[in-house]
């Protein structure tokens, strides 16, 4: 160093220095940050230390980038190289809680579409393992995360549909429950067997109570719910009527379907008896009228009684019943 001259000490000034004794520095370093962003691209945006790691960056590499604002730490070892947004912040947060963690409870409802984003902490459950919260990260352990109780929404690992009804449950109050199974019939992609399974291996689970008692609402058990089901069934067999199946699964072809009352398969005719209190059948008007008019795109046709005309009205219910499946006949 010539007399006089003084060392600038700056981190960027010596990586400046460096790249001028080695003139190939800043090209490899421009195929870094090409390299960088063509893995981030994938990724909303977003790349752990590992990572970087694999592609050559060594800790001081990583350093530089942060000081120098093309890389932003979102987590320990997980960066963002742009402005991070709402997927890149999940992305973000699944990474950091390791292999095999997914998005999970209220966030992964968001990510489906059943329910609005929220600020503060994303859910994320990890298999195995306590699941540590940490700054931005609500996290949650799981032993029972299988296979079928994953999967990936725009790229993004997430609890499968019917995992995330069932963590819904475990944190939200009913009413916003019932709101996330009518959006999830609205984007056609309610599974009641998926929800059927979910249940059967988390049983005892926090929230499958409540997610059983509201399936039970919409799509009915597999016996008669109510003394007005039981007593209709009984009419139909007195008065000589073909016996129908009782709450036979209908199949849609996007995954869904439903268990109506009573099915007449031949005649592709369906019987629903409303035995709910007042504020129940406030609660499924709509999903009611919703799933008749998917059934009759199908070709069946729906008829509904009310608990009170199947008691006190009988004969006539029956004879319309009779009258009804003679016109599907024709």
């Amino acid at each position: 160093m010539a007399a006089g001259e003084r060392k600038n000490d700056h981190p960027s000034a010596e990586w400046t220095e460096t790249a001028r004794i080695r003139p190939g520095s800043s090209t490899r370093s421009r195929r870094s940050d090409v390299a960088i962003a063509n893995l981030a691209s994938a990724q909303h945006g977003v790349v752990t230390l590992r990572q970087l790691e694999g592609l050559g960056l060594g800790c001081r590499a990583v350093r530089h980038r942060a000081a120098a604002g093309r890389l932003r730490r979102l987590h320990s070892g997980v960066y963002a190289s742009g402005v991070p947004t709402r997927d890149a912040r999940w992305m973000a947060a699944v990474l950091a809680c390791g292999p095999g963690s997914v998005l999970s409870h209220r966030a992964a409802a968001a990510l489906w579409d059943l329910c609005p984003a929220r600020s503060g902490p994303v859910d994320v459950t990890v298999p195995g393992r306590a699941g540590r919260s940490r700054p931005g990260i609500r996290g949650h352990c799981s032993h029972s995360l299988e296979a079928a109780d994953r999967a990936c929404v725009r790229g993004i690992p997430c609890t499968a549909l019917a995992r995330t009804l069932l963590d819904l449950a475990s944190v939200v109050d009913r009413r916003a429950l019932e709101r996330a199974f009518d959006r999830a019939e609205a984007l056609r992609v309610f599974d009641l067997a998926a929800i059927e399974d979910v249940l059967s291996r988390g049983a005892g689970r926090r929230g499958s109570g409540a997610l059983r008692s509201l399936l039970r609402e919409y799509t009915g058990a597999t016996t008669t719910q109510s003394r007005a089901e039981e007593r209709f069934l009984r009419l139909v067999e007195r008065s000589r009527i073909e016996r129908p199946r009782v709450n036979e699964w209908i199949a849609l072809e996007d995954g869904g379907g439903y268990r109506p009352d009573f099915l007449w398969p031949r005649e592709w005719l369906v019987v629903e008896i409303d035995g709910r209190s007042y504020h129940a059948r406030r609660r499924a008007f709509r999903h009611d009228r919703r799933r008749d008019r998917r059934l009759a795109l199908l070709g069946y046709e729906t008829r509904r009684y009310d608990a009170l005309e199947v008691i006190e009205e009988p004969d006539r219910v029956v004879t319309e019943v009779r009258a009804f499946l003679a016109a599907r006949r024709r």
